[in-house]
């Protein structure tokens, strides 16, 4: 569900599972982690394109599936891209059509350049389903966005399309649906025939001075996040989503 392959000096990895809005499961969080530690290790590898398609991105957490699956307090699922992710020397370019939900969203933020069709729609859904966000985006989205802005997103927890993701900064450019893969493709190719070094080093720059409050940010939102879980108000959310309902959060 996680597709791989290299060319050129560009490792596309590809988010596989239509059938399921590209859904991420616990095997896919491994997967996902793996393929962009591979990536990020070869020395064949310059340059990292992250996609689904043009119609999907993913629309997050398989929400069944992250629910039954067993874990550590404070720990995630999705500890292997939390890991993978943010540490990447290399460049990763994203290419966005489509629902970007949950982490399909937080998960751009430590992307270096985002490219979406006018078709994608994203989303910061943790307050509403009663739980904290995650992956570093208390930390990343106020220094993109500003605090006002990054506070809309996150505490009403309402869609937003491509527009107003590039108005905040989460989007590098809005480009039409018909090219988005191959602006994706073009950039990532370009950045694969930069100096390599020089690329790694800027990049490194550009991260240094946040990389320990952004790790400490990530662990903490993780702790509150698995506590949260567990909350009532948390399995009423669940459980009205699963049902397809509106949630009551009246008795709490």
């Amino acid at each position: 569900m996680i597709k791989s392959e290299t060319a050129n000096g560009v490792a596309r990895i590809r988010f596989d599972r239509l059938d399921k809005k590209n859904a991420i499961t616990v095997q896919m969080y491994a997967q996902l982690g793996a393929a962009l530690a591979a990536a990020d290790a070869d020395k064949q590898v310059r340059a990292v394109l992250l996609s689904g398609t043009a119609e999907c991105f993913t629309a997050g957490n398989d929400v069944a599936d992250f629910l039954k699956a067993p874990r550590d307090p404070g720990s995630s699922p999705a500890r292997a891209l939390f890991e993978a992710l943010p540490n990447m020397k290399k460049p990763v370019v994203a290419a966005v059509g489509g629902p970007a939900i949950g982490i399909g969203t937080t998960l751009l933020l430590h992307c270096d350049l985002v490219y979406a069709a006018p078709n994608a729609r994203f989303q910061l859904p943790f307050v509403p389903l009663a739980i904290v966000p995650e992956f570093g985006s208390t930390f990343l989205l106020p220094r993109i966005a500003g605090y006002q802005r990054a506070a809309e997103l996150l505490l009403l927890g309402q869609p937003f399309d491509a527009k107003k993701a590039h108005e905040v900064g989460i989007v590098t450019a809005v480009v039409p649906q018909e090219n988005l893969l191959a602006e994706a493709e073009k950039a990532a190719a370009t950045l694969a025939s930069l100096p390599p070094e020089s690329l790694r080093l800027t990049k490194r720059l550009l991260k240094a001075r946040y990389a320990e409050p952004l790790a400490a940010t990530i662990e903490e939102e993780t702790r509150l996040f698995t506590e949260r879980l567990s909350s009532p108000e948390a399995k009423e959310a669940m459980r009205a989503f699963l049902e397809k309902r509106k949630p009551d959060f009246s008795r709490f």
